[in-house]
């Protein structure tokens, strides 16, 4: 039995280190862009974040209403209960620990492509959505892209949006929203990525260290992070118009519709 703090009492921070990095905030942008278009415009949903980290977006989630988590590392649960979440240790990809209908959205954010059998998971959150709930997912997009990060991270797969669409379809969902993100660094990121295939830099993979945790993310300068951001901000401003045809990573919003 692994021993892990209580719940924090502690308010829910506006700003964790993760924000300021540019993958992180262009992520966040594009998920709230979504969400705000697509959900009931109220503040008092019950949210599922599913395989949430240490709470990397339960701040951000809260603002649609109450969340909780479920992460299977006890590292990660130990930094988001210091921070004042609402989170349990658990493995995603067991039966949820929570009755039918018991949520109204549901988040799994860069989650499935760790487990073996995405499906079962996807499916377990249709089940605990109430009708008309909603899902959340992001996913790495492309095989071709696959790099030493995809390693690290423990990866299982990268996704098509038409392979995403395929899966969200067998558990039960109706596609609301479906579009690639990161189009506008894609040009640039996918020669880099096949370039350097076989001598990528160091980064240290969190799922080797014992006790810290701590999500590795590529660094970059200052100036190029700001750069960066502001496409990110770019790239959610376009998104409420239209859907992007590809992009390193992949967005979509689903419907229990029964």
């Amino acid at each position: 039995m692994t021993n892990l703090p209580p719940i924090a009492d502690a308010p829910i921070p506006d700003q964790i280190v993760e924000d300021s990095h540019w993958w992180f905030a262009g992520r966040t942008l594009v998920i709230n862009t979504l969400m705000q278009q697509v959900l009931p415009r109220t503040s008092g949903l019950n949210l599922l974040d599913i395989g949430c980290g240490a709470g990397n977006m339960i701040h951000h989630l809260s603002r649609y209403g109450q969340v909780k988590g479920l992460e299977v590392d006890p590292r990660p649960v130990r930094e988001a209960r210091l921070r004042g979440y609402d989170v349990d240790l658990f493995d995603a990809q067991d039966p949820f620990p929570f009755d039918d209908g018991s949520f109204d959205v549901a988040s799994a954010l860069d989650v499935i492509e760790h487990v073996d059998d995405d499906l079962a998971v996807l499916q377990e959150a249709y089940r605990v959505l109430r009708p008309g709930g909603h899902l959340v997912v992001t996913v790495p997009a492309f095989m071709f892209l696959w790099s030493n990060n995809d390693v690290i991270n423990a990866h299982k797969r990268r996704y098509t949006a038409k392979e995403l669409k395929t899966r969200l379809i067998q558990a039960g969902f109706e596609v609301k929203r479906l579009s690639y993100n990161n189009f506008f660094v894609f040009p640039l990121a996918a020669p880099l990525i096949m370039l350097r295939r076989g001598n990528e830099p160091e980064l240290a993979s969190h799922h080797l260290q014992e006790e810290e945790y701590q999500v590795e993310m590529e660094p970059t300068s200052p100036p190029v992070n700001s750069a960066l951001t502001l496409v990110g901000k770019l790239e959610a401003g376009l998104m409420r118009l239209f859907n992007f045809p590809f992009g390193t990573a992949l967005i979509a919003i689903a419907q229990k519709t029964e």
